[in-house]
């Protein structure tokens, strides 16, 4: 069996980007699940996955782009992970009976620094930790890191395969 073209499956990581991207959006503005600060990095990381996907597609380099391609998809891919994995453990801890709800994450980069920012989003306003969808038992955040571990690794291995 022969395997699809670097570029098809460069075009099909781009497409499940678009589709994760589609449904985040899709659970925010018709199930009006509010995301939260490591939500909204997720999503950064989603769009910036498909992005060079997208690019790697449309560029279809030869060995030496295909190994930059290859680190530039494992950047996102793999802070994305690091983000949901946090986000993940987030939930698993006992609920803090002083956490409150934060601002949004576009309030907090108008109006405070950035590195206060990222202290806030990774010390956790309590509706970080709530779990307000899953499926088959996962959170939202564990199904992120489930697809951006497989479509980092996939997009890894396309772009170093040789054919």
């Amino acid at each position: 069996m022969r395997l699809p073209s670097r570029r098809a499956l460069n075009f099909a990581g781009f497409l499940a980007c678009a589709g994760l991207i589609a449904y985040a959006l899709y659970a925010e503005h018709v199930l009006m699940y509010v995301p939260c600060p490591l939500c909204i990095l997720q999503r950064i990381a989603v769009i910036l996955l498909g992005v060079m996907f997208l690019t790697a597609c449309l560029h279809d380099p030869n060995a030496t782009g295909r190994k930059v391609y290859a680190t530039l998809l494992a950047l996102p891919g793999l802070f994305g992970c690091g983000i949901a994995a946090w986000h993940v453990w987030k939930q698993f801890q006992p609920p803090d009976p002083m956490a409150s709800c934060a601002a949004g994450l576009d309030y907090m980069l108008e109006t405070l620094p950035l590195g206060r920012v990222v202290e806030l989003v990774f010390t956790g306003p309590g509706d970080c930790a709530a779990v307000d969808w899953s499926l088959l038992g996962l959170s939202m955040p564990a199904w992120v890191l489930i697809a951006l571990a497989a479509l980092t690794a996939t997009g890894v291995w396309n772009n170093l395969r040789r054919i």
